[in-house]
C-alpha cells in the first residue's frame, strides 16, 4: 500500500470518527450498543441500560427487558462534593453529575468509566457466562464492581453509594412489598412481594421470589440503610454514610419508594485504583418451573445451585466470595471470544459479544427432588422462556436458533434443554406424530399439551430436533440421546418423508409472517432431517435405515431442485411455481454445521450471488412478501447464519456487517432485537431474545469441523485458524478490509 494512500485512509478514519464523537460524549467500544446488559442472568433478572443515540450511565434508569424502571441509583462522594454515576435520582440534596468518559462491552461485561471531579470512577457491571460449571451458571446473581482513582494525580477523600427499589420484584408499583436486611458474613437486603403466586406472571414479571442486594460485610467504612428514596439519598449525600437503620413501614413500590441502600467509605483515594467495591444483584425463587410428567403429574423443580446450598444467602456469599475467581474465568471467555470471532472479522467479533449474555438470560438450569425430599443429582433438566414474543416453554424453533451458542459454549447445555422435549414426549400424552412446537403454552409452567393443539409446525419442529440431537451426539460423541429416543427421532422422520419434499400449507419458524404451501426454504430443513436420521442409524448400527433414509434425501434433493429454483435459474424461490419470489434459504446451515454435503455447491453458489443483488441498506430481506428482516432468530432472517454458508468472503462480510450498521448505528434503544427493517433499521417487536444466540452461527462451524468428540464440558474447543478457509476466511483481519468496515459502520453517522 502506498504512504500517500495509507494517508488517505487514515485522514478518512479521523473524520469518520470525529463524526461519531459528535453523536457520543464518551467513547464506545467496541460500538454503542441498543442496549447495555447490566445485570442479565435469568428471565427475572434482566437489566439494561437503553441507548438510542447514547445515554450515559447516570442519564436514564436502568430497565427490565420489557421497557419496566428497576430503580438502581448510585452517588460518590469526593472531598465532600456528590456526584451521580448510576441511574436518573431526583433528591433535594445538591449532587453534580459525573460525566462519562467511556464504554465498554464484551461478552461477559459492560464497563464504564466516569469523572467524578477530580477522580475516575470505574463501574463494571460483570454477568458471568459460566459454561464450564452447571452450578455457578445456575446462580440467579450479578455483579456491580466499583474502583476509583485519583485522575490529578493528588490525594482525595472517597465514598460511594448505591441502591435497589422494590421495582426489582415487580412492574406494577402498586404492589406492597416486604423487606428486611441480615447481616452476616454478607450484608444482604432482601425485598419480596408481600402477596406472592408461584408460577404466575404479570406483563413477564415472576409474581414470586425475592430480589437481593449483597455485599461482604468485611470493610470499616460499611454502612447500610433502608427507607424512601429521597431521603436515604441525601443522607449519604449530607453525610457520606448512612446510618445503619431499617424502614419497617412496609408498603407499595411507589409509596414514598423504599430503597435499599450500601455506602462503602474508600478513605483516601491516590493514582492507584483501589480495590473494587463488589456488590450482588439477585432474584430468587423457589420453585422454579412447573414440569409435566408421567400421568400428567406436575413437578417443582428447583435451580440447581440448591444442591450445593440449603438457602439462598449462603449461595450470595459465596457467590460474592468469589468475586476475583470469576472475573478471571471472565475475562478468559471474553479474550477467548474476541479472538475467535475476530479471526473472521472485527464486526462480527462484536455481534457476538453482544449475543452471549442475552443468549443465556432466558434459561433456568434445574433440578428435582426424590421422594425423601433430597435432591436427585442426576436429573438436571434446563428450561428456556420465550422472551418477548409468545412467552412458551422450550419452544423448539426458539432452541435451534440459539444452539450455535450452546454448540460453542458447551454443547451439555443443549442436550439438557432437549431433554424435557424428549422425556414429554416419550410419555405418550402428546398425541401428534411431528415433534411439539413447545411444553408450555406460557413460561415457567411446563404442562405440556396432551390436546395436541399447541402450535403446529410440523415440519420445522421435527427437523429441527433430528439436527439438533444430531450434531449434540457428533459433537461431545455421546450418543444416549439417540440411543434412549430413536423410536422417536425415526417417528419424526416417517413424518418428514410424507410432508418435507412438497410441505403442505402450513407455518414455519417465520409464523408472523403466516402459513405458506410448497415452502423451499422449509423443504431444505425436512430433507436435512431425514438425512440427519439416516446419520444416527448409522450412528446405532443400523445400515439398512441409514442406507434407506440416505437414498431417499438424496432423492427428494435432486426432486426439490427442479421444484425450488427460479424460472432463469438465478435464485431460489420463496414458494414452488412463484418464479419470482425468493427468500433467505437459512435452513442450508445445517447442511454445512453436520457436514453432510447434501446439498449441491451450485446452489450455495447461486444464492451467494443472489443476496449481493438484493441486499438493502442493512441487509438482506427475510423474503419478498416484507423488507424486515432477522439477524439470527427464530421468525425472520436469519442473517448470519446465511453469512455462513456463502462462497466468498465478500458476501459474508456484507450480511455481517448489516447486522453490525443495525447493532451499531443508534436505530434501537431496546436490548438487541433480532427483527427489524432491512431498510432504515426500525426495531419490529421483539427484544432480548434468546436467538441471539445464532449469531454465533460462524463460531459453531469451527467447533464442528474442528472439536467433534471434545469434552462437553469444555469451553467450544476450536481454532478459527484451522478452519477451511474457502469462503474468504484468509481474508479476515487484514487492516485494509478492517478499515473499510470501520468506514461502512460509521457512514450512518454522516
Amino acid at each position: 500500500m502506498s504512504v500517500p494512500f495509507f494517508n488517505l485512509l487514515l485522514a478518512v478514519w479521523f473524520f469518520l470518527a470525529a463524526q461519531q464523537a459528535r453523536c457520543l460524549d464518551w467513547t464506545a467500544t467496541p460500538f454503542n450498543p441498543p442496549s447495555f446488559p447490566l445485570a442479565v442472568r435469568t428471565p427475572y433478572l434482566s437489566a439494561w441500560l437503553p441507548q438510542g443515540k447514547g445515554i450515559p450511565l447516570n442519564g436514564g434508569w436502568p430497565q427490565f427487558w420489557n421497557g419496566q424502571i428497576v430503580g438502581w441509583a448510585g452517588f460518590i462522594k469526593v472531598d465532600g462534593q456528590a456526584y451521580s454515576y448510576l441511574g436518573d435520582p431526583g433528591v433535594q440534596a445538591p449532587f453534580q453529575k459525573a460525566v462519562q468518559k467511556s464504554s465498554h462491552f464484551t461478552s461477559t461485561q459492560s464497563v464504564f468509566v466516569l469523572s467524578a471531579g477530580p477522580v475516575d470512577v470505574t463501574v463494571t457491571f460483570l454477568s458471568p457466562v459460566e459454561p464450564d460449571d452447571l452450578v455457578k451458571q445456575s446462580f440467579p446473581f450479578s455483579y456491580m464492581a466499583i474502583s476509583c482513582y485519583s485522575a490529578d494525580g493528588g490525594s482525595h477523600s472517597v465514598q460511594v453509594y448505591s441502591d435497589i427499589s422494590g421495582e426489582w420484584v415487580a412492574g406494577n408499583t402498586t404492589l406492597t412489598v416486604n423487606w428486611n436486611t441480615t447481616i452476616q458474613d454478607a450484608l444482604t437486603h432482601t425485598v419480596a412481594l408481600q402477596d406472592q403466586t408461584e408460577f404466575v406472571e404479570d406483563n413477564d414479571r415472576i409474581l414470586q421470589g425475592s430480589a437481593f442486594y449483597s455485599t461482604l460485610n468485611q470493610a470499616s467504612g460499611l454502612t447500610y440503610q433502608t427507607g424512601s428514596d429521597v431521603d436515604v439519598r441525601a443522607t449519604f449525600i449530607n453525610q457520606g454514610k448512612l446510618n445503619n437503620t431499617q424502614d419497617t413501614n412496609f408498603r407499595a413500590i411507589q409509596d414514598n419508594w423504599p430503597v435499599f441502600a450500601y455506602a462503602h467509605d474508600l478513605g483516601t483515594v491516590t493514582s492507584a485504583s483501589t480495590n473494587p467495591v463488589v456488590i450482588a444483584v439477585g432474584h430468587v425463587r423457589d420453585p422454579v418451573v412447573h414440569y409435566i410428567v408421567e400421568n400428567g403429574e406436575l413437578q417443582n423443580r428447583s435451580a440447581l445451585f440448591f444442591n450445593q446450598f440449603t438457602q439462598p444467602q449462603d449461595a450470595i456469599t459465596s457467590f460474592l466470595q468469589d468475586y476475583n475467581d470469576a472475573l478471571s474465568r471472565a475475562q478468559k471467555l471474553d479474550s477467548k471470544v474476541e479472538a475467535d470471532a475476530s479471526a473472521i472479522s472485527s464486526d462480527y467479533a462484536g455481534i457476538v459479544a453482544l449475543s452471549i449474555r442475552q443468549a443465556l438470560a432466558s434459561v433456568e438450569i434445574t433440578i428435582s427432588k426424590k421422594s425423601d425430599g433430597s435432591f436427585n443429582a442426576s436429573d438436571i433438566l434446563i428450561f428456556m422462556k420465550e422472551i418477548s414474543s409468545d412467552g412458551n416453554t422450550n419452544t423448539v424453533d426458539v432452541i435451534y436458533p440459539s444452539w450455535p451458542a450452546l454448540l460453542y459454549l458447551n454443547p451439555l447445555m443443549g442436550k439438557y434443554l432437549l431433554e424435557p422435549l424428549f422425556l414429554y414426549q416419550t410419555t405418550g400424552q402428546y398425541p401428534n406424530k411431528f415433534s411439539v412446537h413447545d411444553i408450555g403454552a406460557h413460561y415457567p409452567i411446563a404442562n405440556g399439551h396432551n390436546d395436541g393443539k399447541d402450535e403446529v409446525m410440523p415440519v420445522e419442529e421435527s427437523g429441527n430436533m433430528l439436527i439438533m440431537a444430531l450434531s449434540y451426539a457428533r459433537e461431545t460423541g455421546d450418543n444416549s440421546q439417540l440411543q434412549r429416543y430413536q423410536n422417536l427421532l425415526d417417528q419424526w422422520t416417517q413424518f418428514l418423508i410424507e410432508d418435507s419434499l412438497i410441505p403442505t400449507n402450513q407455518i414455519s419458524t417465520d409464523d408472523f409472517a403466516g402459513p405458506l404451501p410448497n415452502q423451499t426454504n422449509l423443504a431444505i430443513k425436512g430433507i436435512i432431517g431425514i438425512k440427519a436420521m439416516s446419520e444416527v442409524a448409522s450412528i446405532l448400527g443400523d445400515s439398512a435405515k441409514s442406507s434407506n433414509y440416505s437414498s431417499i434425501a438424496s432423492s427428494f434433493v435432486s426432486q426439490w431442485q427442479d421444484l425450488a429454483a427460479s424460472s432463469d435459474g438465478n435464485h431460489l424461490t420463496l414458494a414452488y411455481g412463484n418464479t419470482s419470489s425468493w427468500g433467505l434459504s437459512y435452513n442450508l446451515y445445517a447442511d454445512k454445521l453436520l457436514n453432510l454435503n447434501l446439498f449441491p455447491n451450485s446452489v450455495y453458489t447461486m444464492q451467494t450471488q443472489w443476496y449481493k443483488i438484493v441486499a438493502n441498506n442493512f441487509g438482506v430481506p427475510l423474503d419478498t412478501r416484507h423488507t424486515y428482516t432477522k439477524s439470527g432468530g427464530v421468525t425472520s432472517d436469519w442473517e448470519v447464519w446465511t453469512a455462513s454458508f456463502m462462497t466468498d468472503s465478500s458476501t459474508r462480510d456484507l450480511l455481517i456487517s448489516s447486522v453490525h450498521k443495525f447493532a451499531s448505528g443508534g436505530t434501537s434503544s431496546q436490548p438487541l432485537t433480532d427483527f427489524y427493517e432491512t431498510i432504515d433499521g426500525a426495531p419490529q417487536g421483539f427484544r432480548a431474545r434468546p436467538v441471539v444466540g445464532g449469531h454465533l452461527a460462524l463460531l459453531a462451524l469451527n467447533v464442528t469441523t474442528t472439536a467433534t468428540g471434545t469434552d462437553p464440558g469444555s469451553i467450544g474447543s476450536n481454532d478459527p485458524t484451522t478452519k477451511d478457509n474457502s469462503n474468504g476466511g484468509a481474508f479476515a483481519g487484514v487492516p485494509f478490509l478492517s478499515m473499510i468496515c470501520l468506514i461502512s459502520a460509521n457512514l450512518l453517522f454522516l
